[in-house]
């Protein structure tokens, strides 16, 4: 005898479920950081630009589409009656994005204020760190061509540097844009300037090669602040490295065994320079020239091909805009060496004898562990912008006004800002991801029962452990 499986009713109602836990969570923040102080002072007329900011804080952490699919969602007629809002058009998002924009100085430096009014951190040693994010579109002012890290150099960009308070406590403090072409360099001045009144003297600004300049580590000393940097090896440290024995007990330090890490520590009178010697990494490097070894190779092969057969160039080594006229003109030095001697010969190119090398510059007196442990860890600020770019999704950036444009990057700042207290105030969450905590939050819905009468029903459902954290009534809502 086969059992009949059990029929479900489907019968329809007006019944509807709501994804409450990001409510939930940027109700608590905003409360606790008194963003309706930095926020309510920027707008008097009009609907209340708290409630807005509050619907589209959430509604990032939710879908996260586009403003016209944040309209959408806080047009409901239920998340308008929690936010306390009547209906409105999706240009009004635009002219709050704006606002904020117009004031996105003074709301980070409140922000800045608040949060460590409220937070006792237990240091206040910084990781800084700079990204691009594309735009969609050619007359925002602040696009430029630059270098991409989205490896989309066709587009315009802006440049975007971020302030982290380091481990333990990872939490973004400061977000800093400027224009797509300006270099990290040139950027630095501007991010650490933003919330060094915030750091306390001798702390450890630690940021990469990219903005290690003159300049910048004197405004650092200038401030009585200590530094981390990388360095790029130049020939001033190949006789550093012609000498360099990783056996010699004497002078070199054995840090890794596994990955055969050793180093040696350089004093001078202003700074110290904490020298490493990497095997893995130089396997890695060596295997990365490697290939690029047999790809230039490949390269000169289509090219001397062309040139022999009296052919027009392949497609990827033409410059294709119809715009411009090219009269090309190409050798190899192919015709006059043999494939050993032209492997030998890019070698010889590549290979600079630094594999495996690197260098960190500080004028604060560590151990070569502890520097290389405190770099290492830099990479946080990465995870920062992975969770910014692919999981809060503050890009795609569409044609906007600037100010629009600042005051979205502000809003997914914000976000990531809530994310990282949750990580810091709840150690189980320390080394969730953005995506996973997403989700959990969006599993707790809230139920709006339709009942005979014409009252509505409210019913929180699908607790779990992260999203529970924050919620204080469990039960219906009135």
């Amino acid at each position: 005898m086969v059992k009949k499986r059990r029929a479900f009713p489907t019968i329809p109602n007006k019944n509807i479920c709501l994804a409450m836990g990001p409510m939930v969570v940027v109700d608590h923040y905003y409360e606790k950081l008194n963003f309706s102080e930095i926020f309510g002072k920027h707008k008097s007329k009009g609907l209340d630009i708290n409630s807005l900011s509050i619907g589209l804080l959430s509604y990032k952490l939710t879908e996260n589409f586009s403003i016209k699919e944040a309209s959408k969602w806080m047009n409901q007629e239920e998340i308008i009656d929690i936010l306390d809002l009547e209906s409105f058009n999706e240009r009004t998002l635009y002219r709050t994005l704006e606002t904020i924009g117009q004031n996105k100085d003074e709301i980070l430096c409140d922000i800045l204020n608040h949060l460590f009014s409220e937070y006792d951190f237990e240091h206040t040693d910084v990781n800084l760190d700079w990204t691009s994010l594309v735009l969609h579109g050619k007359k925002c002012k602040l696009g430029k061509h630059g270098y991409s890290r989205d490896h989309r150099p066709d587009k315009p960009q802006i440049t975007v540097g971020v302030s982290e308070l380091a481990y333990p406590i990872n939490i973004p403090i400061g977000i800093t844009v400027n224009k797509g072409n300006v270099l990290d360099l040139q950027h630095f001045p501007d991010t650490y300037n933003q919330v060094k009144s915030k750091l306390n003297k001798q702390s450890l600004i630690v940021f990469d090669k990219g903005a290690n300049t003159t300049k910048n580590i004197e405004l650092i000393t200038g401030d009585q602040m200590k530094y981390l940097t990388s360095m790029k090896l130049n020939t001033s440290h190949d006789k550093i490295i012609e000498n360099f024995d990783k056996n010699d007990e004497d002078n070199v330090e054995e840090l890794d065994p596994e990955k055969g890490i050793y180093g040696i520590k350089i004093v001078k009178p202003s700074s110290i320079k904490y020298f490493y010697y990497s095997e893995f990494l130089k396997e890695n490097q060596l295997e990365s020239k490697a290939r690029a070894v047999k790809r230039k190779l490949q390269e000169a092969k289509e090219i001397q091909k062309a040139i022999e057969n009296k052919k027009e160039l392949p497609k990827k080594f033409r410059v294709n805009n119809e715009l411009i006229e090219v009269n090309y003109s190409f050798t190899t030095k192919l015709e006059n060496m043999s494939e050993e001697e032209a492997i030998e010969f890019l070698k010889s190119k590549l290979i600079t004898g630094r594999e495996g090398f690197f260098c960190l510059k500080s004028n604060k007196d560590l151990t070569l562990q502890k520097a290389l442990e405190i770099y290492r860890k830099k990479d946080s600020i990465e995870k920062i912008f992975h969770s910014l770019k692919n999981e809060i999704q503050i890009k795609p950036l569409r044609v906007w006004s600037d100010d629009s444009i600042y005051g979205a990057i502000i809003l997914g700042f914000i976000t990531q800002l809530f994310i990282s207290l949750m990580k810091y105030e709840f150690k189980d969450l320390k080394h969730r991801s953005t995506k996973f905590i997403k989700k959990s939050l969006s599993n707790l819905t809230l139920t709006v029962k339709f009942m005979k009468n014409g009252v509505k029903q409210y019913i929180f459902a699908n607790f779990d452990k992260i999203n529970s954290l924050f919620v204080t009534r469990k039960s219906e809502i009135s």
